[in-house]
This record gives structure tokens, sequence and C-alpha cells, in this order.
């Protein structure tokens, strides 16, 4: 891949995601920490070292768990055209700032769903995704979404205890770690890690558990 993950943007491209984060700098609500010149770094490029997994650049469905400020979400939506991505995120201001982004931008591959991933799964979105992302969710959050494809996590430091806890869960989750790629050195992030965790069969039926269980409790 290349070494500067945003050259997988067209000029085009690059102005809808600068006319996001123009946004994000004079958005009152609290939505992002960092808004300022590292912007570009911290969510542009970090969430586009995601194409480094080349499944998310063929995956015709894709949600963002946990959306935030909208990244990765609305990044691989522009870098990603074809594919059309839900942006899921409780919180309701985060929503309300992604949703005037999307209308302001032009990014029409792009949805929001104001809802938890644990109610959207019961709702219709069960193993509908070939792609799940996302920065912080649980680990039952994201394998309630997806089909039979790929989760891929962005995290910090590398975690050996967290990394044993999620291979011994394994079974259970059916979901098998598949490798960990270092893209620190391209992202915002200087230790990022990109988690590529692959689903290997039908969800189970008692997942996802009820709101924040997979944090509190995780398998394994």
């Amino acid at each position: 891949m290349s070494s500067d993950p945003t050259a997988a943007l067209d000029p085009a491209g690059r102005e809808a995601l600068g006319k996001v984060l123009e946004l994000l700098a004079a958005e009152r609500a609290s939505v992002s920490s960092v808004v300022d010149e590292r912007a570009w770094r911290v969510h542009v490029a970090d969430s586009l070292t995601g194409l480094d997994v080349p499944e998310l650049s063929t995956a015709g469905r894709i949600a963002d768990v946990g959306a935030g400020a909208g990244f990765p979400g609305l990044a691989l939506a522009v870098a990603l055209p074809d594919a059309q991505v839900d942006l899921i995120e409780s919180v309701g201001r985060k929503c309300a700032f992604m949703t005037a982004a999307i209308e302001a931008a032009r990014i029409v591959n792009a949805t929001v769903l104001n809802t938890r991933s644990e109610d959207w799964a019961s709702a219709g979105g069960r193993e509908s995704y070939e792609i799940v992302a996302a920065h912080g969710a649980g680990r039952d959050d994201l394998v309630g979404l997806a089909a039979n494809g790929l989760l891929i996590a962005w995290k910090g430091k590398r975690d050996e205890e967290e990394e044993e806890q999620l291979a011994r869960a394994s079974e259970f989750l059916a979901m098998h770690p598949e490798q960990i790629l270092e893209v620190g050195n391209r992202a915002g992030s200087q230790h990022r890690h990109l988690h590529v965790i692959r689903k290997s069969g039908p969800t189970p039926p008692d997942l996802p558990r009820r709101s924040g269980m997979a944090k509190k409790r995780p398998k394994g």
C-alpha cells in the first residue's frame, strides 16, 4: 500500500472530506477532541489505513459501529463509492453532526443510524454486513452484525492479555483472529494497529448481548 493512505482519494473525495473536517472544526457540540490541523491524519488517514485489508475495498455493505464523529465510516464511504456504509451511533448529537456532514459534503452512500448496534441487530441488521469496522466497540457488538466476512478493529497499543482472551473466546463468538496490522507510521495515532478478525460461522443465538455486557463480561 502507499505510504500515504489518502492517496486512495480522488480530488472530489479530498474536497468532500475537507468539508467534513471544516464542519467538525466549527461544530459546537462535543463530537471529537481533534479538530485542528492534525484532523486530516488523525481522522482521514487513520480511517483509510483500513484499505490495507483487501476485502474492504470490494465490500458492498459496511457498518461503522460506534461511529462517533463519522470515522472511519465517512472516509471509507468517500473512498469506496460503490459501497453502502451505515454509521451506527447511539449518541444523538454525534448523529446530528454526521447527518449534517453527509448532506453538506454530498456523501450519497452513507447513512446514519441513531441506535445501539445490539438494537440494530435485533431490528434487521443482524448478519447483514460484509465488513464491520469500529474504533472502540465490544466484540459482541461487532459479531452480531457481520455476515461471513471480516471485523476490523482500529486499536492502539497491542494488549497481550486482550489478544489471548479473544483467541480463547473465538469458538464461542464464531470469529477467528486472522492478523494484526501495524499502521501507526501512516496513521494519525502513533501506536495504531488494525485487528482483522474473520467470521468462522453463523452468529451464536445469544449474541449480541444487551448493551454494556460485551465489555463488562467478555466471553473467554
